[in-house]
């Protein structure tokens, strides 16, 4: 697939690395049945530009580079009050000249706080221009168009990118990691039985599945929920699977049966800590000094676990961990991390 017809901004000039974790691996073999487990690789996206790195970096260079061939000014998006997207999007937008400005979702009452640490901390520093914070289950969409229309009022122009940057532009950055993934994998002479990513706003999920089909790549792509059960999110992957296609012209269906949506993992709530993701967390860290996320990639690890201890990822199987990055949120779940305050099992 040529993807060159689209204008991109490069943020990370090398492919991000691709490394084995034995020590991971034989820890979790140890509580799989028979202590036999999965051998687990990490390709490390969370070293992806506009430090400290992260998924959305490769959907902004699309994304972005749209924005400027428009002509926009302000770049505008939505988000958590932890949201390592609206972070990059900020960092993208000092990085090009550009404002930026955010519609925060409380989606837990209370949980927004102006001295907040972590990636609020990074809004204030990078000098996001403005932020509107509105209630769980507001219209995200017509929050950000109102932000647009004011700065159109003003003689300015405004580009809206949608949550975790995931439409069709957004999931071309997928698409070109998953030729880049290809490239690797036949320079290295490796093989996987299996990858798993997380599945929120299915921007990674959907733009990586496109890529890996309209690359004939034959590795199965699990997506394991940070925010949603199978019966919500497999229609939205499947919707943007389809989308990404679309616009790249592939002329294909995208067969329901390729979209692999597991649940589970990611209650009470979105980024509500459990018992599962702590253990994830802790043990990366203290087996490959790899910093896994409280809100996505922890839960996403938590996942791959369970899936190994269930037997549904096989003893037999290597598998590739595609971590998106969130490093900054890590700071203000200390607290929880490091056992001074009780989570919700599991």
């Amino acid at each position: 697939m040529d993807l060159s017809r689209f204008p991109r901004r490069c943020y990370t000039p090398f492919a991000t690395p691709i490394e084995p974790l034995p020590r991971f691996s034989a820890a979790l073999a140890a509580s799989c049945p028979g202590g036999r487990g999965p051998e687990i690789w990490v390709k490390r996206d969370d070293m992806l530009g506009l430090f400290p790195g992260g998924n959305k970096t490769r959907k902004l260079e699309f994304l972005v580079a749209d924005a400027l061939a428009q002509g926009a000014d302000t770049l505008i998006t939505c988000g958590a009050p932890q949201s390592n997207h609206c972070r990059i999007t900020l960092a993208a937008a000092v990085k090009e000249g550009l404002q930026c400005r955010f519609v925060i979702e409380e989606r837990i009452a209370g949980s927004y706080d102006e001295q907040a640490g972590g990636n609020h901390f990074l809004f204030r520093l990078l000098g996001v221009e403005h932020i509107t914070v509105v209630p769980a289950g507001s219209n995200m969409s017509a929050a950000m168009q109102a932000e647009a229309d004011t700065l159109a009022a003003q003689g300015r122009k405004g580009y809206v990118i949608a949550g975790g940057g995931s439409n069709a532009i957004g999931g071309l950055g997928y698409v070109a990691c998953a030729q880049e993934l290809q490239q690797q994998l036949f320079d290295g002479g490796l093989q996987f039985d299996r990858i798993v990513v997380g599945s929120g706003s299915s921007g990674t999920h959907g733009g990586l599945l496109a890529g890996f089909l309209g690359n004939h790549i034959h590795i199965p792509i699990t997506g394991i929920g940070v925010s949603r059960d199978h019966a919500d999110q497999h229609p939205l992957v499947l919707k943007e699977t389809q989308a990404v296609c679309d616009l790249l012209r592939l002329g294909i269906t995208v067969d329901p049966a390729a979209v692999q949506c597991v649940g589970g993992y990611w209650q009470p709530k979105y980024s509500v800590p459990n018992a599962r993701m702590v253990e994830a967390v802790q043990l990366a860290a203290r087996t490959e000094g790899l910093l896994l996320d409280p809100v996505y990639t922890g839960k996403v690890m938590a996942g791959l676990i369970g899936l190994a201890r269930e037997g549904v990822i096989g003893a037999q199987e290597r598998v590739l961990f595609l971590h998106t990055g969130g490093l900054p949120s890590l700071f203000v779940y200390d607290d929880v991390l490091l056992g001074r305050q009780a989570v919700t099992n599991p």
